[in-house]
């Protein structure tokens, strides 16, 4: 029998987000790597996006400052991310003639696991930013654009 992959996580219990609505958050960065989770986390205008990033954020911290294992923090990716349902508070809203509604506040529990990202997978990512920064600075005026040429030089050289 193969030993497990190893991974770190964290847990934020009692977030006062229906699970519902945190999970639509938690699909979006399954699977990523911890930079372009961040990135999505950070442009996604869901109020659940700030608790899920929280989480990130304390999974990447204990990372980065486990004993057993020294991570650094862009070499993760998400592996697993599940959001359980949580205890729900009833509450009463008072209505006409003496009636009263329920209101339910939902909480939930966010949790995130994060793996090393395989050797494979950061090789092909590293030349893949070095050629965007060098796409990037060639598209700026990096590079010189080739000369324009007159017509009579085409039509002799054709």
């Amino acid at each position: 029998m193969t030993d497990p992959r190893p991974y770190i996580g964290a847990t934020a219990k009692h977030v006062k987000v229906s699970a519902r609505k945190a999970r639509l958050v938690a699909d979006h960065i399954r699977g990523r790597s911890v930079p372009e989770a961040r990135t999505v986390l950070a442009f996604m205008p869901r109020a659940a996006a700030r608790d899920v990033e929280k989480v990130l954020k304390s999974a990447v911290a204990n990372a980065e400052s486990s004993p057993h294992v020294r991570w650094h923090g862009d070499d993760l990716y998400v592996s697993a991310v599940y959001v359980d349902e949580g205890p729900t508070l009833k509450r009463w809203q008072q209505r006409a003639r003496g009636r009263v509604n329920q209101i339910l506040k939902r909480t939930c529990h966010i949790t995130i696991k994060l793996e090393q990202a395989p050797e494979s997978v950061r090789a092909a990512q590293a030349p893949a930013a070095q050629q965007a920064s060098t796409r990037r600075g060639r598209s700026q005026g990096g590079a010189a654009a080739p000369a324009k040429t007159s017509r009579k030089k085409k039509e002799a050289v054709a």
